[in-house]
Protein backbone atom coordinates (compact mmCIF):
# COMPACT_ATOMS: atom_id res chain seq x y z
CA UNK A 1 0.00 0.00 0.00
CA UNK A 2 1.26 3.45 -0.87
CA UNK A 3 0.46 6.96 0.30
CA UNK A 4 0.26 10.01 -1.93
CA UNK A 5 2.47 12.63 -0.28
CA UNK A 6 1.94 16.36 -0.77
CA UNK A 7 2.98 19.54 0.94
CA UNK A 8 0.22 20.57 3.41
CA UNK A 9 -0.65 23.68 1.39
CA UNK A 10 -1.11 21.60 -1.76
CA UNK A 11 -3.34 18.89 -0.35
CA UNK A 12 -6.54 18.37 -2.32
CA UNK A 13 -10.13 18.25 -1.20
CA UNK A 14 -11.29 14.66 -1.70
CA UNK A 15 -14.85 14.15 -2.91
CA UNK A 16 -16.26 10.65 -2.44
CA UNK A 17 -18.73 9.76 -5.20
CA UNK A 18 -19.32 10.98 -8.76
CA UNK A 19 -23.09 11.13 -8.63
CA UNK A 20 -25.09 14.36 -8.92
CA UNK A 21 -24.01 15.78 -5.57
CA UNK A 22 -20.38 14.65 -5.78
CA UNK A 23 -19.97 16.20 -9.22
CA UNK A 24 -21.67 19.39 -8.03
CA UNK A 25 -19.17 19.55 -5.18
CA UNK A 26 -16.30 19.04 -7.63
CA UNK A 27 -17.69 21.71 -9.96
CA UNK A 28 -17.87 24.20 -7.11
CA UNK A 29 -14.35 23.32 -5.97
CA UNK A 30 -12.64 23.63 -9.35
CA UNK A 31 -14.55 26.84 -10.06
CA UNK A 32 -12.89 28.30 -6.96
CA UNK A 33 -9.48 27.03 -8.06
CA UNK A 34 -9.27 24.44 -5.28
CA UNK A 35 -7.30 21.28 -6.01
CA UNK A 36 -9.79 18.41 -6.19
CA UNK A 37 -9.80 14.60 -6.32
CA UNK A 38 -13.03 12.71 -6.96
CA UNK A 39 -13.16 9.01 -6.09
CA UNK A 40 -15.93 6.97 -7.73
CA UNK A 41 -16.44 3.29 -6.95
CA UNK A 42 -18.19 2.63 -10.26
CA UNK A 43 -16.91 2.57 -13.80
CA UNK A 44 -18.49 5.88 -14.79
CA UNK A 45 -20.20 8.94 -13.36
CA UNK A 46 -23.61 8.14 -11.94
CA UNK A 47 -22.90 4.40 -11.84
CA UNK A 48 -25.30 3.81 -8.94
CA UNK A 49 -28.08 5.67 -10.75
CA UNK A 50 -27.62 3.40 -13.76
CA UNK A 51 -28.86 0.54 -11.57
CA UNK A 52 -32.29 2.19 -11.59
CA UNK A 53 -32.00 3.95 -14.92
CA UNK A 54 -35.47 2.75 -16.02
CA UNK A 55 -37.16 4.80 -13.24
CA UNK A 56 -38.45 8.31 -13.85
CA UNK A 57 -37.51 11.03 -11.38
CA UNK A 58 -40.36 13.11 -10.00
CA UNK A 59 -38.23 16.26 -10.16
CA UNK A 60 -38.07 17.83 -13.65
CA UNK A 61 -34.80 18.89 -15.20
CA UNK A 62 -35.02 22.41 -13.73
CA UNK A 63 -34.49 20.94 -10.25
CA UNK A 64 -31.97 18.31 -11.36
CA UNK A 65 -29.02 20.34 -12.68
CA UNK A 66 -26.55 22.07 -10.39
CA UNK A 67 -26.05 25.78 -11.29
CA UNK A 68 -22.25 25.62 -11.29
CA UNK A 69 -22.31 22.32 -13.17
CA UNK A 70 -24.49 24.02 -15.76
CA UNK A 71 -21.93 26.81 -16.11
CA UNK A 72 -19.20 24.28 -16.88
CA UNK A 73 -21.39 22.47 -19.41
CA UNK A 74 -22.40 25.67 -21.17
CA UNK A 75 -18.75 26.22 -22.08
CA UNK A 76 -19.07 23.09 -24.26
CA UNK A 77 -21.48 22.10 -27.03
CA UNK A 78 -23.86 20.56 -24.47
CA UNK A 79 -27.55 21.14 -25.13
CA UNK A 80 -29.64 21.68 -22.02
CA UNK A 81 -32.67 19.38 -21.69
CA UNK A 82 -36.20 20.81 -21.56
CA UNK A 83 -36.54 22.21 -18.03
CA UNK A 84 -40.03 20.80 -17.47
CA UNK A 85 -39.40 17.24 -18.67
CA UNK A 86 -39.07 14.46 -16.10
CA UNK A 87 -35.81 12.58 -16.75
CA UNK A 88 -35.31 8.92 -16.04
CA UNK A 89 -32.23 7.81 -14.17
CA UNK A 90 -30.69 6.82 -17.50
CA UNK A 91 -31.46 10.28 -18.91
CA UNK A 92 -29.81 11.92 -15.93
CA UNK A 93 -26.63 9.90 -16.42
CA UNK A 94 -26.48 10.20 -20.22
CA UNK A 95 -27.58 13.81 -20.67
CA UNK A 96 -26.09 15.45 -17.60
CA UNK A 97 -23.70 13.48 -15.38
CA UNK A 98 -21.50 11.93 -18.04
CA UNK A 99 -21.17 15.18 -20.06
CA UNK A 100 -20.34 17.05 -16.83
CA UNK A 101 -17.75 14.46 -15.84
CA UNK A 102 -16.19 14.78 -19.30
CA UNK A 103 -15.67 18.55 -19.13
CA UNK A 104 -12.11 19.82 -19.29
CA UNK A 105 -12.37 20.97 -15.69
CA UNK A 106 -13.62 17.72 -14.14
CA UNK A 107 -12.33 14.89 -16.32
CA UNK A 108 -8.72 15.10 -15.02
CA UNK A 109 -9.75 14.93 -11.35
CA UNK A 110 -12.11 11.93 -11.38
CA UNK A 111 -10.78 8.46 -10.58
CA UNK A 112 -13.15 5.59 -11.46
CA UNK A 113 -13.22 2.07 -10.02
CA UNK A 114 -11.83 3.64 -6.85
CA UNK A 115 -13.74 2.59 -3.76
CA UNK A 116 -13.10 4.41 -0.50
CA UNK A 117 -12.69 1.88 2.30
CA UNK A 118 -11.71 4.15 5.17
CA UNK A 119 -10.99 7.69 6.35
CA UNK A 120 -8.90 8.96 9.23
CA UNK A 121 -6.20 11.44 10.25
CA UNK A 122 -2.65 10.64 9.20
CA UNK A 123 -0.81 8.73 11.90
CA UNK A 124 -3.52 8.80 14.61
CA UNK A 125 -6.77 7.01 15.30
CA UNK A 126 -10.07 8.27 16.68
CA UNK A 127 -8.93 7.99 20.32
CA UNK A 128 -6.40 10.80 19.88
CA UNK A 129 -7.89 14.24 20.46
CA UNK A 130 -5.00 16.65 20.96
CA UNK A 131 -3.62 18.22 17.80
CA UNK A 132 -5.92 16.39 15.39
CA UNK A 133 -6.45 19.46 13.20
CA UNK A 134 -2.71 19.72 12.56
CA UNK A 135 -2.74 16.30 10.90
CA UNK A 136 -3.84 15.84 7.28
CA UNK A 137 -6.97 13.88 6.64
CA UNK A 138 -6.35 10.46 5.10
CA UNK A 139 -8.55 8.60 2.62
CA UNK A 140 -7.85 4.93 1.92
CA UNK A 141 -8.79 3.73 -1.57
CA UNK A 142 -9.16 0.26 -3.09
CA UNK A 143 -8.51 0.42 -6.84
CA UNK A 144 -7.46 -1.91 -9.68
CA UNK A 145 -3.89 -0.78 -9.00
CA UNK A 146 -4.08 -1.80 -5.36
CA UNK A 147 -4.85 -0.11 -2.05
CA UNK A 148 -3.40 3.35 -1.49
CA UNK A 149 -3.87 6.40 0.73
CA UNK A 150 -4.53 10.00 -0.30
CA UNK A 151 -3.82 12.85 2.10
CA UNK A 152 -6.47 15.56 2.02
CA UNK A 153 -7.15 19.03 3.36
CA UNK A 154 -10.88 18.29 3.47
CA UNK A 155 -13.30 15.45 2.72
CA UNK A 156 -16.75 15.76 1.17
CA UNK A 157 -18.53 12.41 1.41
CA UNK A 158 -21.22 12.28 -1.29
CA UNK A 159 -21.21 8.49 -1.63
CA UNK A 160 -24.96 8.17 -1.11
CA UNK A 161 -26.80 5.20 0.36
CA UNK A 162 -27.57 3.04 -2.70
CA UNK A 163 -26.69 -0.59 -2.05
CA UNK A 164 -27.00 -0.26 1.72
CA UNK A 165 -30.58 -1.48 2.06
CA UNK A 166 -32.50 -1.55 5.29
CA UNK A 167 -33.40 -5.10 6.28
CA UNK A 168 -36.91 -6.42 5.74
CA UNK A 169 -37.43 -7.27 9.40
CA UNK A 170 -39.66 -4.80 11.20
CA UNK A 171 -37.28 -4.24 14.12
CA UNK A 172 -34.47 -2.86 11.95
CA UNK A 173 -32.83 -6.28 12.00
CA UNK A 174 -33.09 -9.00 9.35
CA UNK A 175 -36.20 -11.14 9.60
CA UNK A 176 -35.79 -14.81 10.41
CA UNK A 177 -34.76 -16.52 7.17
CA UNK A 178 -33.98 -13.27 5.34
CA UNK A 179 -30.48 -14.36 4.36
CA UNK A 180 -31.69 -17.74 3.14
CA UNK A 181 -34.40 -16.04 1.06
CA UNK A 182 -31.96 -14.04 -1.05
CA UNK A 183 -32.91 -15.92 -4.23
CA UNK A 184 -36.45 -14.48 -4.02
CA UNK A 185 -35.34 -10.89 -3.37
CA UNK A 186 -35.35 -8.65 -6.43
CA UNK A 187 -33.85 -5.43 -5.07
CA UNK A 188 -35.86 -2.26 -4.39
CA UNK A 189 -36.23 -1.09 -8.02
CA UNK A 190 -36.31 -4.05 -10.43
CA UNK A 191 -36.80 -3.32 -14.13
CA UNK A 192 -40.25 -4.91 -14.23
CA UNK A 193 -41.11 -3.90 -17.80
CA UNK A 194 -37.61 -4.44 -19.20
CA UNK A 195 -34.74 -6.75 -18.36
CA UNK A 196 -36.52 -8.37 -15.39
CA UNK A 197 -39.92 -8.86 -17.03
CA UNK A 198 -39.78 -12.67 -17.12
CA UNK A 199 -39.31 -12.76 -13.36
CA UNK A 200 -42.67 -11.05 -12.76
CA UNK A 201 -44.98 -11.79 -15.70
CA UNK A 202 -47.69 -14.22 -14.62
CA UNK A 203 -46.16 -14.48 -11.15
CA UNK A 204 -47.14 -13.24 -7.70
CA UNK A 205 -44.93 -10.44 -6.34
CA UNK A 206 -44.94 -8.91 -2.88
CA UNK A 207 -43.72 -5.31 -2.59
CA UNK A 208 -42.83 -4.05 0.88
CA UNK A 209 -42.34 -0.36 1.57
CA UNK A 210 -43.96 3.06 1.85
CA UNK A 211 -41.69 5.20 -0.31
CA UNK A 212 -41.41 6.25 -3.93
CA UNK A 213 -39.31 3.18 -4.77
CA UNK A 214 -42.21 0.97 -3.71
CA UNK A 215 -44.66 3.12 -5.68
CA UNK A 216 -42.60 2.91 -8.86
CA UNK A 217 -42.31 -0.88 -8.65
CA UNK A 218 -46.01 -1.30 -7.86
CA UNK A 219 -47.10 0.83 -10.81
CA UNK A 220 -44.77 -1.03 -13.16
CA UNK A 221 -46.27 -4.31 -11.97
CA UNK A 222 -49.77 -2.91 -12.48
CA UNK A 223 -48.85 -2.00 -16.05
CA UNK A 224 -47.45 -5.50 -16.60
CA UNK A 225 -50.70 -6.95 -15.25
CA UNK A 226 -52.64 -5.17 -17.98
CA UNK A 227 -50.87 -7.26 -20.62
CA UNK A 228 -50.60 -10.40 -18.48
CA UNK A 229 -53.66 -10.67 -16.19
CA UNK A 230 -52.17 -13.70 -14.40
CA UNK A 231 -49.71 -11.33 -12.72
CA UNK A 232 -50.55 -10.88 -9.03
CA UNK A 233 -49.45 -7.91 -6.93
CA UNK A 234 -49.52 -7.62 -3.15
CA UNK A 235 -48.32 -4.52 -1.34
CA UNK A 236 -47.50 -4.69 2.38
CA UNK A 237 -46.93 -1.72 4.68
CA UNK A 238 -46.21 -1.52 8.39
CA UNK A 239 -48.67 1.29 9.04
CA UNK A 240 -52.43 1.37 8.96
CA UNK A 241 -52.82 3.75 6.03
CA UNK A 242 -51.07 4.47 2.73
CA UNK A 243 -52.27 8.08 2.73
CA UNK A 244 -48.78 9.51 3.16
CA UNK A 245 -47.49 7.88 -0.02
CA UNK A 246 -50.62 8.81 -1.97
CA UNK A 247 -49.50 12.38 -1.35
CA UNK A 248 -51.02 15.65 -2.43
CA UNK A 249 -52.13 14.74 -5.94
CA UNK A 250 -52.84 17.87 -7.97
CA UNK A 251 -51.67 20.04 -5.04
CA UNK A 252 -48.11 18.78 -5.42
CA UNK A 253 -45.82 21.31 -7.12
CA UNK A 254 -43.88 18.39 -8.58
CA UNK A 255 -46.53 16.92 -10.93
CA UNK A 256 -44.59 13.70 -11.35
CA UNK A 257 -44.58 13.10 -7.60
CA UNK A 258 -48.26 13.94 -7.27
CA UNK A 259 -49.23 11.72 -10.20
CA UNK A 260 -47.29 8.81 -8.71
CA UNK A 261 -49.44 8.80 -5.59
CA UNK A 262 -52.66 9.38 -7.50
CA UNK A 263 -52.03 6.47 -9.86
CA UNK A 264 -51.05 4.17 -6.99
CA UNK A 265 -54.22 4.97 -5.06
CA UNK A 266 -56.32 4.24 -8.14
CA UNK A 267 -54.58 0.89 -8.69
CA UNK A 268 -55.29 -0.16 -5.11
CA UNK A 269 -58.92 0.97 -5.26
CA UNK A 270 -59.44 -0.89 -8.55
CA UNK A 271 -58.23 -4.16 -7.05
CA UNK A 272 -55.16 -4.43 -9.32
CA UNK A 273 -53.01 -4.22 -6.17
CA UNK A 274 -53.90 -5.94 -2.90
CA UNK A 275 -52.86 -3.80 0.07
CA UNK A 276 -51.95 -5.40 3.40
CA UNK A 277 -51.64 -3.01 6.34
CA UNK A 278 -50.07 -3.54 9.78
CA UNK A 279 -47.72 -6.01 8.08
CA UNK A 280 -44.49 -6.33 10.09
CA UNK A 281 -42.31 -9.04 8.61
CA UNK A 282 -40.91 -11.53 11.10
CA UNK A 283 -40.12 -14.58 8.96
CA UNK A 284 -39.35 -15.58 5.38
CA UNK A 285 -39.65 -19.29 4.63
CA UNK A 286 -38.92 -21.03 1.30
CA UNK A 287 -41.56 -23.58 0.33
CA UNK A 288 -41.17 -27.00 -1.36
CA UNK A 289 -42.96 -25.67 -4.47
CA UNK A 290 -40.25 -23.05 -4.99
CA UNK A 291 -42.22 -20.14 -3.61
CA UNK A 292 -41.63 -17.98 -0.53
CA UNK A 293 -43.95 -17.50 2.44
CA UNK A 294 -43.65 -14.13 4.17
CA UNK A 295 -45.12 -13.92 7.66
CA UNK A 296 -46.10 -10.90 9.74
CA UNK A 297 -46.63 -11.25 13.48
CA UNK A 298 -48.23 -8.58 15.65
CA UNK A 299 -50.55 -8.43 18.68
CA UNK A 300 -53.63 -8.59 16.45
CA UNK A 301 -52.54 -11.90 14.95
CA UNK A 302 -50.34 -13.33 12.23
CA UNK A 303 -50.66 -12.68 8.51
CA UNK A 304 -48.84 -14.50 5.75
CA UNK A 305 -48.61 -14.41 1.98
CA UNK A 306 -46.87 -16.87 -0.36
CA UNK A 307 -45.25 -15.33 -3.43
CA UNK A 308 -42.83 -15.92 -6.29
CA UNK A 309 -40.78 -12.76 -5.74
CA UNK A 310 -40.23 -10.12 -3.08
CA UNK A 311 -39.28 -6.50 -3.80
CA UNK A 312 -38.19 -4.97 -0.51
CA UNK A 313 -38.31 -1.19 -0.93
CA UNK A 314 -37.63 -0.64 2.75
CA UNK A 315 -35.23 2.25 2.30
CA UNK A 316 -31.52 2.67 2.83
CA UNK A 317 -29.09 3.52 5.56
CA UNK A 318 -25.69 5.25 5.35
CA UNK A 319 -22.43 3.33 5.44
CA UNK A 320 -20.82 5.11 8.36
CA UNK A 321 -18.28 2.34 8.88
CA UNK A 322 -15.82 4.00 6.50
CA UNK A 323 -16.00 7.14 8.70
CA UNK A 324 -15.55 5.47 12.07
CA UNK A 325 -12.02 6.83 12.70
CA UNK A 326 -13.26 10.41 12.35
CA UNK A 327 -14.99 12.45 15.03
CA UNK A 328 -18.59 12.80 13.86
CA UNK A 329 -21.68 14.23 15.49
CA UNK A 330 -24.56 12.06 14.28
CA UNK A 331 -28.14 11.90 15.47
CA UNK A 332 -28.69 8.50 17.17
CA UNK A 333 -32.07 8.07 15.50
CA UNK A 334 -31.49 9.07 11.87
CA UNK A 335 -27.68 8.75 11.66
CA UNK A 336 -27.68 12.22 10.08
CA UNK A 337 -25.64 15.25 11.22
CA UNK A 338 -27.12 16.18 14.56
CA UNK A 339 -28.08 19.73 13.55
CA UNK A 340 -29.78 18.49 10.38
CA UNK A 341 -31.82 15.68 11.93
CA UNK A 342 -34.67 17.84 13.34
CA UNK A 343 -35.19 19.42 9.92
CA UNK A 344 -35.71 16.12 8.10
CA UNK A 345 -37.19 13.79 10.74
CA UNK A 346 -39.81 11.63 8.97
CA UNK A 347 -41.56 11.11 12.31
CA UNK A 348 -42.51 14.79 12.19
CA UNK A 349 -43.18 15.44 8.51
CA UNK A 350 -43.43 13.63 5.22
CA UNK A 351 -43.52 16.44 2.67
CA UNK A 352 -39.83 16.41 1.79
CA UNK A 353 -39.38 20.14 2.36
CA UNK A 354 -36.57 21.35 4.60
CA UNK A 355 -35.32 24.63 5.94
CA UNK A 356 -32.35 26.06 4.02
CA UNK A 357 -29.15 24.61 5.42
CA UNK A 358 -25.49 24.48 4.58
CA UNK A 359 -22.03 24.06 6.07
CA UNK A 360 -22.88 25.14 9.62
CA UNK A 361 -25.62 22.51 9.92
CA UNK A 362 -23.51 19.81 8.25
CA UNK A 363 -20.30 20.44 10.24
CA UNK A 364 -18.79 17.81 12.55
CA UNK A 365 -16.25 18.04 15.36
CA UNK A 366 -13.72 16.75 12.79
CA UNK A 367 -12.74 19.93 10.98
CA UNK A 368 -13.26 20.03 7.21
CA UNK A 369 -15.21 16.75 7.07
CA UNK A 370 -18.69 16.93 5.57
CA UNK A 371 -21.32 14.33 4.69
CA UNK A 372 -23.59 15.66 1.96
CA UNK A 373 -26.36 14.54 -0.37
CA UNK A 374 -28.53 11.52 0.32
CA UNK A 375 -26.02 10.21 2.83
CA UNK A 376 -26.39 13.36 4.92
CA UNK A 377 -30.05 12.47 5.43
CA UNK A 378 -29.03 9.22 7.09
CA UNK A 379 -32.10 7.01 7.29
CA UNK A 380 -34.60 9.74 6.37
CA UNK A 381 -36.13 9.25 2.89
CA UNK A 382 -37.06 12.82 1.96
CA UNK A 383 -33.97 14.02 0.07
CA UNK A 384 -34.19 16.08 -3.14
CA UNK A 385 -31.21 16.78 -5.41
CA UNK A 386 -31.78 20.53 -5.23
CA UNK A 387 -31.13 20.27 -1.48
CA UNK A 388 -27.79 18.61 -2.11
CA UNK A 389 -26.72 21.22 -4.63
CA UNK A 390 -27.24 23.98 -2.08
CA UNK A 391 -25.45 21.91 0.57
CA UNK A 392 -22.27 21.59 -1.46
CA UNK A 393 -22.31 25.21 -2.60
CA UNK A 394 -22.25 26.25 1.06
CA UNK A 395 -19.75 23.55 2.11
CA UNK A 396 -17.27 24.47 -0.62
CA UNK A 397 -17.56 28.12 0.34
CA UNK A 398 -16.74 27.20 3.95
CA UNK A 399 -13.74 25.14 2.86
CA UNK A 400 -12.55 28.08 0.76
CA UNK A 401 -12.79 30.40 3.77
CA UNK A 402 -15.70 32.35 2.29
CA UNK A 403 -17.75 32.55 5.49
CA UNK A 404 -20.25 35.06 4.09
CA UNK A 405 -21.19 32.83 1.15
CA UNK A 406 -21.22 29.71 3.30
CA UNK A 407 -23.75 31.23 5.68
CA UNK A 408 -25.99 32.62 2.93
CA UNK A 409 -28.15 29.58 2.27
CA UNK A 410 -31.32 29.86 0.24
CA UNK A 411 -33.35 26.92 -0.95
CA UNK A 412 -36.75 26.98 -2.63
CA UNK A 413 -38.28 23.53 -2.82
CA UNK A 414 -41.63 22.60 -4.37
CA UNK A 415 -44.51 21.83 -2.03
CA UNK A 416 -45.61 18.22 -1.86
CA UNK A 417 -49.23 19.03 -1.17
CA UNK A 418 -49.18 16.82 1.92
CA UNK A 419 -47.27 17.46 5.11
CA UNK A 420 -48.50 15.84 8.27
CA UNK A 421 -47.43 14.40 11.57
CA UNK A 422 -47.84 10.78 12.54
CA UNK A 423 -50.47 11.93 15.00
CA UNK A 424 -52.48 13.42 12.15
CA UNK A 425 -53.61 10.15 10.66
CA UNK A 426 -50.99 9.83 7.91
Amino acid sequence: MTTEHSAPSALPVVVVGAGPIGLAAAANLVSRGIRTVVLEAGAHAGAAISDWGHVSLFSPWRYSIDPVGRELLERTDWVSPDAEILPTGADLVRDYLQPLAATAELAPVIHYNSRVIGMSRQGIDSTKTIGRERRPLLVRVDSPDGVYDILASAIIDASGTWGHNNPIGASGLPATGETEASAWLTGPLPDVLGRDRARFAGKHTLVIGMGHSAANTLLALAELRESDPATEITWAIRGRSARRLYGGGAADELPGRGALGTRLKAAVESGAITLLTDFTVTELAPQPDGRLTVTSSNPDGDQSVTVDALAAATGFRPDIGILRELHLSLDPVLEAPIELAPLIDPNVHSCGTVEPHGASVLAHPEKNVYIVGMKSYGRAPTFLMATGYEQVRSVVAAIAGDAESASRVNLMLPESGVCCSTGGGC
